[in-house]
């Protein structure tokens, strides 16, 4: 009977596990690539992607990257 309960509570977070499943307390945020010309002051966003958990973390730890004369940062909602 324990072995059939700890199977179940093993299937339920490996599924919650590999679909993402914020059962786990896992923090999800939506973003985007805001891009700016700094000569021109033209402004460009990219798509919303969702990130998760070490990905998210990681979206957030990166500043300002700048090209040339373009600057592009991370917004996350």
């Amino acid at each position: 009977m324990k072995k059939k309960i700890l199977y179940g509570v093993a299937l339920i977070l490996i599924a919650c596990g590999a679909t993402s499943c914020e059962l786990l307390g896992e923090e999800c945020k939506f973003c985007k690539t805001v891009t700016t010309d700094t000569r021109t002051g033209e402004v460009n966003e990219g798509n919303e992607i969702e990130y998760c958990g070490a990905a998210l973390i990681a979206i957030e730890a990166k500043g300002t990257t700048k090209i040339g004369d373009l600057e592009t940062v991370y917004v996350c909602r």
